[in-house]
């Protein structure tokens, strides 16, 4: 499967972001779901993930103040962080698992600062 996200740029402290990612797989259903991102110099890091049930989780960095979520019928994923911070600037990667295979979307940039 093929992923592609979107929605990231530049953006001032305080706002807010969704950024997606779609799929091209017609069972898009089956997979687990992850948001990572990678800032300058540090390690790929988990977001936020969300299971085939809906089950969420969220690292403590954006907890209480990002949601994922994901729409089967449209083969997307959403990431939304408010209050962002210029500690989030980063490359966020969309993570689709199945049966043990992991596919990576290529990214995308958000940088915040004013």
């Amino acid at each position: 499967v093929q992923l592609k996200e979107s929605g990231g740029g530049l953006v001032q402290p305080g706002e807010s972001l969704r950024l997606s990612c779609t799929a091209d797989d017609k069972i898009f259903s089956i997979y687990h779901l992850g948001w990572f991102r990678q800032a300058p110099n540090k390690q790929r890091e988990l977001v936020a993930s969300i299971t085939t049930d809906g089950d969420t989780v969220y690292a403590d960095s954006v907890k209480g103040r990002s949601t994922i979520a994901r729409d089967n019928a449209k083969n997307t994923v959403y990431l939304e962080i408010n209050h962002l911070k210029p500690d989030d600037t980063a490359v966020y990667y969309c993570l689709g698992t199945a049966d043990g295979v992991e596919n990576w979307g290529q990214g995308t940039l958000v940088i915040v600062s004013s």
